[in-house]
């Protein structure tokens, strides 16, 4: 809408020009700029290894990997270790391209379980509602089957996703520097590279939807975007992509 103002005002002052001089001169455009933050999404393959790497955390996370310590038979988990409660929250950055700390303000009251929609409330004081996959929703409902309960008995937090019961400060609800832990050793676990952030898992969102849709407007609503020059780097190329392009000449 900017671009299109700025041409015609200017096609208007070229012919009868505005008394108070052309006023749309000093108005910039909100640029992409040059480093795209798509050269940082989540590939397809980053996706399914860290989403592999999640659903293993039922059976291996939290655990010692000293085997003779325990007679060679398989060690406890730590009480403070949460596998259900880290595998949705992993689910949850990836399947809705939600930010870090909008994870961190999540209601449990603000889950519609039958439209598979996350309503939550964004910088700003606007509520973003986030559609989430199937499976998402699953990894959650496992969560609040198997280890909410627990934790909520102590915090009685309205918190979606609550610390261990066995923690001795906070409220009970997350904070942003919880979320990079879980997702950090999920990560590093799945051997996926460590410039890959929570935020990687929305630029991965972003491509995913501009990829099967080709729908900039798609993209802003699934994102939250206010401008859509936001939304409109995702139809972008990426280096690599563009290299790999070149080479098959």
């Amino acid at each position: 809408m900017t671009a299109h103002l700025k041409t015609f005002a200017k096609w208007i002052h070229q012919h009868r020009p505005f008394p108070l001089g052309q006023p749309m001169a000093k108005i910039t455009m909100l640029s992409v700029g040059n480093h795209l933050e798509i050269e940082r999404a989540l590939t397809k393959q980053e996706r399914n290894r860290i989403l592999d790497a999640a659903d293993q955390l039922l059976l291996v996370g939290g655990r010692s990997r000293d085997r003779h310590r325990h007679g060679g038979t398989q060690p406890p988990q730590r009480k403070s270790f949460r596998p259900y409660r880290n595998r949705a929250i992993i689910y949850t950055l990836i399947e809705t391209g939600m930010r870090r700390a909008a994870i961190t303000s999540l209601n449990l009251v603000d889950i519609d379980f039958d439209r598979r929609i996350l309503a939550v409330m964004e910088k700003g004081g606007s509520v973003q509602p986030y559609p989430i996959s199937r499976q998402g929703m699953a990894a959650i409902r496992d969560y609040l089957e198997h280890e909410r309960k627990e934790d909520q008995e102590k915090w009685q937090s309205h918190a979606l996703f609550l610390a261990a019961s066995v923690s001795p400060h906070g409220d009970g609800r997350l904070n942003p520097k919880g979320i990079n832990t879980v997702w950090n050793q999920v990560r590093d676990f799945a051997g996926v590279d460590k410039d890959k952030t929570p935020h990687s898992a929305r630029h991965g969102m972003g491509v995913f939807i501009m990829e099967k849709t080709g729908n900039v407007a798609a993209v802003q609503r699934q994102l939250g975007h206010k401008n859509a020059s936001f939304s409109l780097q995702y139809s972008r190329i990426t280096n690599d992509e563009l290299k790999r392009i070149l080479d098959e000449r």
